[in-house]
């Protein structure tokens, strides 16, 4: 019987594939944006969140997302035009861990008896361990995701390159923060099902990154984005299912960055160290892709 035929496999390609693709056309925009730092906030706040949800008892997805998606909606509202800098980021950051160390204790203090293994699934995922339940409802939550953001990946793109102009020219650029953050605190929680809450900024940042490095077009780096992210899902859950002793999440974020560490060693042997030439030529967005 080949890895297709097991049902946990099943799942978690189902689920993997769905969160991949969500992570990467994410990812690609929090490069672009330069708010990678938020990525990172908010793998903290999912495991906060889900801390919280497990230590009161209740269904930790849902300490995941009403978490996440709610400090990054805060964050948005401490920046500018739904931009949180750096400044704020910390300090929430800050915060949020500490709360996580709290929890934490009130989890294996109180209740971890029951489920001694939940918070080691928060930090490093548990991708193999999804129901049929809960790898439908990630599959559902990564569509939806990209769904929004190819709906609205035009107008951010515009904003996220000259925000100035773009509201200028009638863009929601505030609005578009927003909608962008909360999309990113989506991902992060659902991310960290696959992942882990410590490695959800890999697959944030690895796909997109390498798809910066590989096209100078913008949409058409979104949708490469979305592929690698995908393909190294893919290639990490096979290597993982191929030794069993070897973690998915290691696999996968393995896969990721072996892909762009290639990309960046073909970038230096071709000299590419210079911006995208329409960043260069101070331009808009070349949005034919």
């Amino acid at each position: 019987m080949g890895a297709l035929g097991h049902p946990f496999f099943q799942h978690a390609l189902l689920a993997g594939t769905a969160i991949a693709a969500a992570a990467g056309l994410t990812g690609y925009f929090l490069v672009l944006r330069a708010q990678v730092f938020v990525g990172d906030a908010l793998s903290h706040v999912a495991f906060t969140g889900a801390l919280a949800a497990l230590a009161v008892g209740v269904d930790l997805r849902i300490g995941l997302f009403v978490t996440a998606v709610a400090v990054a909606l805060l964050l948005g509202s401490l920046g500018r035009r739904g931009r949180a800098d750096d400044v704020a980021i910390g300090s929430v950051f800050s915060w949020i861990l500490g709360l996580g160390v709290f929890f934490l204790t009130l989890y294996t203090t109180s209740r971890s008896a029951g489920n001694g293994g939940a918070g080691v699934s928060v930090l490093f995922g548990s991708v193999f361990g999804l129901s049929s339940a809960q790898a439908l409802t990630a599959a559902l939550v990564g569509a939806g995701i990209c769904a929004v953001l190819v709906a609205v990946a035009r107008p951010l793109l515009f904003a996220s390159l000259d925000e100035t102009v773009a509201a200028a020219r009638g863009v929601p650029v505030r609005l578009l923060g927003f909608v962008f953050l909360a999309l990113v605190g989506a991902c992060a929680a659902e991310a960290t099902q696959a992942v882990g809450s410590l490695l959800i900024l890999g697959l944030l940042a690895a796909p997109a990154g390498a798809a910066h490095r590989m096209t100078d077009r913008p949409l058409r780096g979104l949708a490469l984005s979305g592929a690698l992210a995908v393909g190294e899902m893919w290639a990490g859950l096979v290597l993982s299912y191929a030794v069993p002793r070897m973690p998915p999440s290691f696999s996968i974020l393995a896969a990721a960055t072996a892909v762009y560490a290639g990309t960046y060693r073909a970038a230096v042997w071709r000299g590419v160290t210079r911006p995208s030439r329409w960043v260069r030529r101070g331009r808009g967005p070349a949005v034919a892709g």
